[in-house]
């Protein structure tokens, strides 16, 4: 028999309300650069320098303010120390910088971040093919 108290309710209500629902923040994934470019870029190897632009790509990005872009360049070095001798020191520290700023799902849903995806465009039908949709609706009005 595994657990103990009443069955589960299908009633259930939270009575304990999110505090901080009001202040999530959405942003749209958009491809765009933001932010600085990476200070001393060239003193840093290329798996570094592309480690700042995927931030600088990332939607969440769009809502950074100085002292994000401040702890990327401060983060900077210790990527760079990590890829030429990795180590789990490096890697830990890293890993809970990256995390402040939302660097994985988990991260932005303790960060109440919503990323929105661009609605996708509505394809034009190749020139001499009926919109079957409009033709439908004109002929259902019709009727």
């Amino acid at each position: 028999m595994a657990g103990h108290g009443p069955p589960p309710s299908e009633r259930k209500v939270r009575r304990n309300a999110d505090a901080f629902e009001d202040q999530a923040v959405t942003v749209e994934a958009d491809s765009e650069l933001h932010g600085p470019e990476l200070e001393h870029a060239k003193l840093y190897g290329p798996r570094t320098r592309a480690w700042y632009e995927t931030w600088r790509r990332a939607p969440q990005a769009a809502a950074f303010v100085g002292t994000d872009w401040q702890r990327l360049q401060m983060l900077a070095p210790l990527v760079d120390a990590y890829w030429l001798e990795p180590s789990t020191k490096l890697l830990a520290e890293i890993r809970l910088n990256e995390g402040l700023l939302g660097a994985t799902h988990a991260d932005r849903l303790r960060a109440r971040i919503k990323i929105e995806q661009p609605k996708p465009e509505r394809a034009q039908a190749p020139a001499g093919v009926a919109d079957l949709t409009s033709r439908r609706r004109r002929l259902t009005d019709a009727s």
